[in-house]
């Protein structure tokens, strides 16, 4: 008899090496919005932020921002200006590796203050976390990634596992 391995068991020993990287874990359900979450982090499953998270870490790395320049980010971070993908791409990286604009307006004056998304000069700053089985809706879509990597609450990169046993897995199906 042939023993195959289970995709649960590729996830299982996926998640165990992120969290021997640093990498927190938790399971995506349990965060999910209520009722269904024990413990949720967002208000609905077309919120792809982990706004909680975000907003502590981005006091944490930007220790002189106000409440109010925090909120503004989020809101730039939850919209895209383009309809053309790889422009929201770009920009979004010029965001992670420059920092984000933020309006200010400092006795009676309006400014520009530049507020950092990820620290890079101290990476112990950041917060790591993996996710497994995070539903995520968009339009008529649901997906539902194996496992979804957060860098202080943003989404940067998915792992869709499959068992290379599965003659039926293709990239067309797993997305």
């Amino acid at each position: 008899m042939t023993k195959f391995i289970t995709e649960d068991q590729i996830e299982q020993f996926s998640l165990s090496l992120l969290k021997k990287l640093g990498y927190e874990h938790v399971f995506g359900p349990d965060i999910a919005p209520k009722p269904e979450g024990k413990t949720p982090e967002r208000d609905s499953y077309k919120d792809i932020l982990l706004k909680g998270r975000l907003k502590t870490s981005l006091k944490k790395i930007n220790p002189n921002a106000t409440n109010e320049m925090i909120d503004q980010a989020i809101r730039k971070l939850e919209r895209t200006d383009s309809p053309i993908q790889v422009l929201n791409n770009q920009a979004f990286h010029k965001i992670l590796t420059d920092g984000l604009d933020i309006e200010v307006n400092e006795k009676g004056r309006n400014s520009t203050k530049k507020l950092q998304i990820i620290d890079f000069e101290n990476p112990s700053n950041n917060e790591f976390l993996a996710v497994n089985q995070y539903t995520i809706i968009e339009g008529q879509h649901t997906r539902r990634p194996d496992i979804l990597i957060f860098v202080n609450g943003i989404p940067l990169a998915i792992f869709e596992l499959k068992n290379v046993a599965d003659e039926k897995a293709t990239i067309e199906t797993a997305y």
